[in-house]
């Protein structure tokens, strides 16, 4: 037998192998029915793998390639075509946090805002809800900060942006998963169409306490360096994704579809020059990555935007304080006045 089929053989046993992974976790987190159901149809999903997998390595017996192989693509078409009929809903019953969408109304500059959280935490199950119509004036708006909170390594870490108004107003803007009630978050299952993606609009004493000072993450922040006649752009282009999202729900996609990637995409609207890098993906590394672009407040080493970045000491000493704003950010460059290179 040619060499060239034993490497036929062996790519396709491992596209198997590969396919036999991916299927298993679909069907773990997505295939309908009681659990007992469920692991029967993983169960024969594996061994169909496996026999596919051991006939393609069966090289010197002279397996020609049919029968498991055959039998495994055939049902791999079925799986995939099966998949592809999960659709998003924003019909669902949703975890309290998200239960509300973002509705926006645009006026000239005047933007009224609907369903912003402004929550009351005291723990992560123990709070008290609240979703408030609030007004900003985009000719008043002046400044964007760029808050990086980690809560699994320093690779990884959720991406928030607070925009600041002259009169002393702000709103953060978050993509989050849409949990249901009860779920759990899980990075794997972010993979797998576990999760929706909603836009939360919030009041930093909700959105940012709640992870520096509740989930006890650390938090960073950072002004961003966007030139005012842009900042308009970034505000606006928030809006238009979270309409897109009401009228088209979309999956939370724990690598391609998240928080970091929708400010990369916003960014790029307005520099279509950005380059993509590993950074985009590990979001732990993305203030670096804008401090390369020149995103971020310009006069400072990385090492000091980050060290003065970091609040959770500052925020745990404001508490829910009305000031809480203020006093996160002093000391951070570009927000703090008193802070010179």
């Amino acid at each position: 037998m040619a060499w060239y089929v034993y490497v036929l053989r062996a790519f396709l046993a491992l596209l198997v192998l590969g396919a036999c992974a991916w299927g298993s976790m679909a069907l773990a987190y997505r295939c309908p029915g009681p659990a007992p159901v469920r692991y029967g149809v993983i169960s024969l999903w594996v061994l169909l793998g496996i026999a596919a997998f051991i006939a393609l390595l069966r090289v010197r017996a002279g397996v020609p390639l049919r029968g498991w192989p055959l039998g495994f693509w055939v049902a791999m078409i079925l799986l995939v075509g099966w998949w592809q009929t999960i659709r998003p809903s924003n019909d669902r019953d949703w975890a309290a946090d998200v239960a509300q969408r973002l509705d926006s109304r645009l006026d000239g500059s005047h933007v009224t805002l609907h369903n912003v959280r402004n929550f009351e935490w005291r723990t992560e199950t123990d709070f008290t809800p609240r979703w408030e119509t609030r007004d900003y004036d985009l000719d008043k708006l002046v400044s964007a900060d760029l808050v990086l909170s980690y809560w699994m390594g320093p690779a990884i870490a959720h991406t928030l942006v607070s925009f600041g108004f002259a009169d002393g107003k702000r709103v953060v803007f978050s993509i989050e998963i849409r949990k249901k009630q009860g779920q759990k978050f899980s990075a794997i299952g972010g993979f797998f169409k576990d999760f929706e993606a909603t836009l939360v609009a919030a009041d930093e004493r909700d959105i940012l306490r709640v992870r520096s000072n509740v989930r006890g993450e650390t938090t960073y922040l950072y002004r961003l360096n966007i030139p005012p006649q842009a900042l308009r752009q970034v505000f606006l282009g928030y809006l238009e994704r979270a309409r897109e999202l009401d009228s088209e729900p979309a999956w939370y996609n724990t690598l391609t579809s998240n928080c970091t990637t929708i400010v990369f995409e916003i960014a790029r609207l307005i520099a279509p020059g950005l380059p993509l890098d590993y950074r985009l993906l590990l979001s732990g590394y993305f203030a670096e990555y804008a401090y390369d672009q020149g995103g971020l407040t310009p006069g400072f080493t990385y090492a000091q935007l980050h060290e003065r970045g970091d609040f959770v000491q500052r925020a745990l000493a404001a508490g829910d304080s009305p000031d809480f704003s203020t006093r996160i950010r002093e000391g951070v460059p570009g927000d703090d006045p008193k802070v010179t290179p």
